[in-house]
């Protein structure tokens, strides 16, 4: 009787438990089906190019980028790569990994954004740790401010100094991608034509350095914004339009209220999507 009693409690303890659990995140396949963390891993080492789509602002893909750099770099040789570095401070960011100047430094000679110290400094610390290549991709801002203001043009007028930090011209560019179009629509109209070309500025740039630095046998990992890589659009378009046969795994992230199962418009997003409980606090 008395171990039928502990059997009862034993159960309706664990009944609680897993009734109170609170998953932070789950990861589905680009099809919505429930995926462990260890198969995303397996088939980030498998890539030459792992696009990594964060939220800005969300702990959790923050942490998960580190946490799957760490594991990753127990496979595979790997190079990094962000859009949060502008390639003309990339004299910058290599002084500090190789530890000529200090991390306030740093920041008189890098462009840092303002979760830098939370979300992105651990990542270079790693790299600067692991001596792993870590390069800053994105356009200089003004350059994108400048072709929002007055389109593609404006870029034949820079020197070949300043040319040296983007994507040769012409820019390739597809203005009927869908995600394009709904930077119009999101805007109300308001961007105009040029607010995508903005975009896609950005997103030239980001793959020509990703494949200018990109080295034999070696795993390629960027992080940018889920936007620039979502739908297999954006940075992951820029590549396959320069080397059609390239193994690139996408990673998106997402945030729903209901972790158990992926929703419609996320579906076919990426290769894996990160789904974070609405909820999640901000680093910002």
């Amino acid at each position: 009787m008395k171990k039928l009693f502990l059997s009862i409690v034993f159960l309706w303890i664990s009944t609680i438990g897993f009734s109170q659990n609170k998953p932070a995140y789950q990861i589905f396949n680009t099809n919505g089906k429930k995926v462990s963390y260890q198969k995303m891993l397996k088939e980030m080492s498998k890539a030459e190019i792992v696009l990594f789509g964060e939220l800005h602002n969300n702990p959790i893909t923050h942490w998960l980028q580190l946490e799957t750099l760490k594991d990753l770099h127990q496979k595979r040789a790997i190079s990094l790569g962000a859009e949060m570095f502008e390639a003309d401070n990339q004299h910058g960011v290599d002084e500090y990994l190789a530890g000529r100047i200090s991390s306030k430094e740093l920041g008189t000679l890098v462009r840092l954004w303002n979760n830098f110290s939370t979300d992105y400094k651990p990542l270079l610390d790693f790299a600067k740790k692991n001596q792993i290549k870590f390069v800053a991709t994105n356009v200089p801002r003004s350059y994108a401010n400048l072709v929002y203001k007055n389109g593609f043009q404006v870029l034949d007028t820079f020197s070949m100094v300043n040319k040296k930090w983007m994507a040769p011209l012409p820019i390739a560019y597809d203005a009927n991608l869908p995600g394009y179009q709904n930077m119009i629509k999101m805007s109300g109209g308001h961007g105009g034509e040029n607010l995508p070309k903005a975009q896609a500025l950005k997103d030239a740039t980001m793959a020509y350095f990703i494949l200018e630095n990109m080295e034999k046998d070696k795993l390629f990992i960027h992080y940018n914004g889920t936007y620039h890589s979502d739908f297999f659009e954006g940075i992951g378009w820029y590549l396959k339009h320069k080397n059609p046969s390239i193994k690139i795994v996408t990673i998106a992230t997402a945030e729903q209220g209901n972790l158990k199962t992926l929703d419609k418009e996320h579906k076919n997003k990426a290769s894996f999507i990160i789904v974070v409980d609405e909820e999640m606090t901000k680093t910002y």
